[in-house]
């Protein structure tokens, strides 16, 4: 549904999505567009808030640049198969805003990607300036992909004052997680808020989180390795922590986070984007414990959050995150895209970030001539929404140490092992969230599971390594 904007922004939805389906025929388009100063600009960061703090940054670079943006909000869910049905038709946005690791990995494999532009704009911004590992992820080998401008990370949060009641450690192992689960489910509460959704990217995303933490990997060896001995235990505790420990029912994105926010359940495994929302800050998603009545920052005074989780068969613990980046597609118009990208990472870059600082972790440190320009600032950003406070009078020091640390430490299935592509891929057709919503459903074993995630995974690569025609031909 096209929401009531001004001119030049937009929203496409699943209607659009449709009618670009219905598109087919030869593009001519493979190369960059002809320089007129307008781009088309698709942000993920869709949502009403964020658009309109997004439409702000793009005023000034219009201002100073004399370049025309579109901008385009479009939801994760959507941007697959709209960015396909882009490419067959010849009407590919010039830069993708907020594109996953996944997705720009897809482009890539699909040859939708004009990796010059991100070369230069890194290069002209410093590479020393950016995170290592952000930029690693983002790359292919020497190629740069995409552009990285922020992450987020999986986060396990718990209510600190109900494990210190019962004498209970930081559930930063498989088998404190476990333990305080059963210990601290009964009397109408459940122990942990786990996704089982099997329509749903962010069970896989939750699963995986947990699965790094026992060294399970996606490919291993060149083969795809789910159905290892630290994958099967991975599948076996998060049935152990959903099915045994987790409240009853098909657990999604919104139940998981409601069930902490009502205080029927004392761990979720959720994004540091519930941060904001956690503190009371978000009318939209309040917190409704009974303590939250008279506090609505009760739960961001009275919880703990782990970043990083051990299994029994890993060396040390496992982060995981998504990094995500500006994208340039191959028709783009290159000189004011370029601008466009550099603006967004420079002089609009404390406004892109701190839109949503809790989701949205600088990957770019500071400046050549103040290294930590940005992180400094993102550590005194304004969190919320319908209220609005500095993120660094809501939570510690310590904890804004971790998330910053935890993207240094950050770990994703495939995409070091080359396989971005798969990653992407997998994304799309959810092999993992299917398997363990069987599981978690009672259809399947662990080991079921694990087998059926690995073929489903497998046929996949196979798919991928069989030529096909390129998008757009004829």
């Amino acid at each position: 549904m096209r929401e009531a904007r001004r001119p030049r922004t937009a929203a496409l939805g699943a209607t659009a999505a449709l009618l670009l389906g219905l598109l087919s025929g030869c593009s001519g388009e493979t190369g960059p567009g002809r320089p007129d100063r307008r781009i088309t600009v698709w942000s993920q960061e869709s949502l009403p808030d964020r658009i309109a703090a997004t439409e702000k940054v793009i005023d000034r670079f219009e201002r100073a640049s004399g370049v025309e943006v579109e901008l385009v909000g479009v939801a994760e869910a959507q941007m697959p198969q709209l960015i396909m049905s882009a490419a067959a038709s010849g009407t590919l946005p010039d830069v993708i805003g907020a594109a996953t690791l996944g997705q720009i990995w897809q482009m890539h494999g699909n040859e939708l990607l004009n990796t010059r532009i991100p070369g230069r704009v890194v290069e002209t911004l410093g590479p020393g300036t950016f995170d290592p590992n952000a930029l690693a992820l983002a790359s292919d080998g020497p190629t740069r992909l995409a552009v990285p401008s922020d992450a987020w990370l999986q986060l396990l949060v718990y209510r600190e004052d109900r494990f210190a009641a019962r004498g209970l450690p930081p559930p930063d192992t498989y088998a404190r997680m476990l333990d305080a689960a059963r210990r601290l489910t009964g009397d109408g509460r459940s122990g942990i808020s786990a996704a089982t959704d099997p329509a749903d990217v962010f069970t896989s995303q939750s699963f995986e989180s947990l699965a790094l933490a026992n060294d399970c990997r996606l490919v291993d060896g060149g083969e795809v390795a789910l159905r290892s001995t630290p994958c099967e235990e991975a599948f076996s505790v998060y049935d152990r922590l959903a099915r045994d420990y987790g409240a009853p029912g098909t657990q999604s994105v919104d139940s998981t986070r409601a069930t902490y926010f009502s205080g029927s359940s004392s761990m979720v495994i959720w994004s540091s984007f519930v941060l904001d929302e956690m503190a009371g800050l978000r009318s939209d998603a309040l917190p409704s414990c009974p303590e939250c009545e008279d506090d609505p920052g009760f739960l961001a005074e009275n919880s703990g959050v782990v970043t990083a989780v051990r299994g029994p068969d890993a060396k040390a613990p496992a982060q995981f995150g998504e990094v995500t980046s500006w994208a340039v597609t191959r028709t783009a118009e290159e000189d004011a895209s370029r601008r466009f990208v550099e603006y967004m990472m420079g002089a609009g870059y404390q406004d892109w970030f701190g839109m949503a600082p809790e989701g949205k972790i600088p990957v770019r440190r500071g400046t050549a001539a103040e290294p930590d320009r940005y992180l400094r600032a993102w550590r005194s950003s304004e969190l919320g929404v319908d209220r609005r406070r500095p993120i660094d009078e809501v939570y510690p020091p310590e904890l804004l140490d971790r998330l910053v640390d935890g993207v240094q430490r950050m770990r994703r299935w495939g995409i070091t092992e080359g396989e971005g592509a798969l990653v992407g891929a997998a994304n799309g057709e959810l092999p993992v969230s299917k398997a363990i919503g069987a599981m978690t459903g009672g259809q399947l074993s662990p080991a079921d599971a694990a087998a059926q995630a690995d073929e489903e995974v497998t046929d996949l690569r196979t798919s991928l390594d069989r030529p096909t025609d390129a998008p757009g031909s004829p």
